[in-house]
């Protein structure tokens, strides 16, 4: 089973505080790229895997869905994301990914926003998930970049110049990472971009866009913390089709 670490008091009550979680999909630097990777969803089924507070799951029924099911491992995500919707065509449901069964051919987009650095069986879940999808349809997430994961962060060096810098320890090496992020012990799990990239192809995805985000001078200019995100990605970003 994952570990759920958003039902965690002092874990959730930190990352509730985050401001995509405080201002949605506008306090997401990285949406305006992820948007521009979801297909026209005009009638289709979907799926949120991780779908959190909802926000997702709601702009895809404000965008043409037809249906939305959400699907996310904490209770108090999914309580959460219940209370903030009011859409009898948005339905969510507690699951655990690394188990999580879905029927043969019952969806036509699935979409997840940094969640599967939490899943330990990549694997399973992409094969989970091409089963589920029609034939031509899309598979839209983010994940942890493997590099910033990697990063002995927030350890960065500072050279001579003033720039920093983020050693990478034990890329190559796979496998569970723990980390300090608002609770002790938050467990993640590092793969390579080509392990990732790779284990979609297995599955039998096509790979059709990869982006490694960067903010914009815009966005850094509002949100100057933003600048670290230029010396190390700190997220990927996939569209695969089925």
């Amino acid at each position: 089973m994952a570990q759920n670490i958003y039902d965690n008091a002092d874990f959730f009550g930190g990352y509730s505080q985050l401001p995509r979680q405080t201002h949605g999909l506008s306090g997401a630097p990285e949406w305006p790229v992820v948007r521009g990777m979801i297909p026209d969803l005009s009638g289709k089924r979907a799926i949120d895997l991780g779908c959190g507070f909802g926000w997702v799951s709601r702009w895809m029924r404000e965008n043409g869905a037809a249906s939305v099911r959400g699907y996310d491992v904490s209770t108090n995500m999914i309580a959460r994301a219940r209370a903030d919707t009011n859409d009898v065509a948005i339905d969510y449901v507690i699951a655990d990914l690394e188990t999580l069964e879905l029927p043969e051919a019952s969806c036509d987009f699935a979409f997840s926003s940094l969640t599967f650095h939490y899943v330990e069986d990549f694997a399973r879940l992409s094969r989970t998930v091409h089963g589920a999808l029609t034939a031509g349809s899309w598979f839209v997430f983010t994940i942890e970049h493997p590099i910033f994961m990697a990063a002995t962060h927030p350890h960065w060096i500072e050279d001579e110049d003033g720039r920093k810098t983020w050693p990478v320890n034990r890329y190559a090496i796979e496998g569970e990472r723990r980390t300090d992020w608002f609770a002790k012990g938050v467990v993640k799990h590092h793969r390579t971009m080509a392990t990732t990239l790779n284990t979609l192809i297995e599955a039998g995805f096509s790979i059709r866009r990869v982006s490694e985000f960067a903010p914009s001078p815009e966005q850094i200019a509002v949100q100057p913390a933003l600048a670290e995100e230029l010396e190390r990605p700190m997220m990927l970003i996939i569209a695969a089709q089925r």
